[in-house]
């Protein structure tokens, strides 16, 4: 068993350019039941049993984060329903760290019928991935026709009283007829309707003609409604550029990678359900947390040290992307990073 890290606080992550560090993204498996069509269809990189982390590996990787000053963490997959025992992994995740905001990324089609334990648990958000309104769409996106499973998944959220963010995909030439529809579910629900710019990521059908901009999006959801914009939570420090619906129960959003980057203001990582870790979404690079993890002399105070020094190293994502080469500016599928 690796040695526990010690419960008194570390001082806090930051990076070389002092961006420090308070949210963590933490994989629990590179397992989908869909094959979105902007993550990777084929799903080429699905780990072994042994090759991915366990449940209190996860514990203890959430441990070391709360004790380097991360208050954050998101659980992510592929679809992390898909793995077994999730749901009682949330709940051990909270009663072992309870002062940890804990979030959910999911496509939401297994979602419902956990959604009351994902209330008790303290879970303070869901976000879930739907980029259609349309079921035939959705099953060209996806590949699987499970669009009502989604719906109910939304629904069971909000009757439980979780916070549910949806968020979708702008694909040129298949989305990009449906803000309407976005916005009216926006304002009938207290839902964040969030669009996201399509990016050139390994595994995906990425083509520059099929990015919608966020300009493009921006301007006509101004004609569609009255949008006021909302000063960004300097708690929350997300990518989201969000805006209240005149009229409306929920709010709109857009997330810019590509037309205007947040770099600057990362306060992330992710570790991938392999036990790698990423220090930013738009690079290759990656530092091999799980032999240091087993290990039985090092643990997770070795962890740690890599930790600090993969920081040192991180880079701005915007200049990756703007010399970035043959289309694509990471060769890593979404699927194998978690998102």
């Amino acid at each position: 068993m690796p040695s526990a890290a010690p419960d008194s606080p570390a001082p806090r992550l930051a990076d070389a350019r002092g961006r420090s560090v308070s949210y963590l993204r933490l994989s629990v498996t590179d397992r989908c039941n869909l094959r979105c069509l902007y993550c990777d269809r084929r799903m080429r990189h699905v780990l072994s049993h042994f090759d991915v982390l366990r449940y209190e590996e996860l514990l203890e990787l959430m441990g070391l984060a709360r004790r380097l000053g991360i208050g954050k963490v998101r659980l992510t997959g592929g679809e992390p329903f898909a793995r077994r025992d999730f749901m009682e992994f949330v709940e051990a995740a909270r009663e072992r760290h309870p002062e940890v905001a804990l979030r959910l990324t999911t496509n939401g089609t297994l979602l419902a019928p956990f959604a009351p334990r994902l209330a008790a648990a303290g879970v303070e958000a869901v976000n879930i991935s739907l980029d259609t309104l349309d079921r035939a769409t959705f099953a060209r996106i996806t590949g699987q026709d499970l669009f009502d499973r989604v719906l109910e998944g939304v629904e069971a959220c909000l009757a439980a009283g979780v916070r549910v963010k949806l968020n979708a995909v702008a694909l040129r030439g298949v989305n990009d007829g449906e803000l309407p529809g976005f916005l009216d579910l926006a304002r009938r629900l207290p839902v964040d309707v969030r669009f996201i710019e399509f990016m050139p990521m390994g595994g995906a059908e990425w083509a520059p003609e099929k990015v919608w901009s966020a300009a493009e999006i921006l301007a006509e959801a101004g004609r569609l409604a009255e949008l006021v914009p909302l000063q960004r939570d300097a708690a929350d420090a997300g990518p989201a550029q969000m805006y209240a619906i005149a009229g409306g129960a929920g709010r709109f959003g857009l997330i810019t990678p590509l037309s205007n980057h947040f770099c600057g203001t990362c306060n992330r990582l992710r570790i991938t359900s392999g036990g790698v870790l990423r220090t930013c979404l738009f690079s290759d690079r990656t530092y091999r947390l799980r032999p240091a993890l087993r290990h039985p002399r090092l643990g997770v105070a070795a962890v740690e040290r890599i930790l600090r020094l993969a920081l040192q190293h991180k880079p701005v994502g915007a200049e990756l992307l703007a010399a970035r080469r043959a289309g694509l500016v990471c060769g890593t599928a979404m699927s194998s990073i978690g998102g």
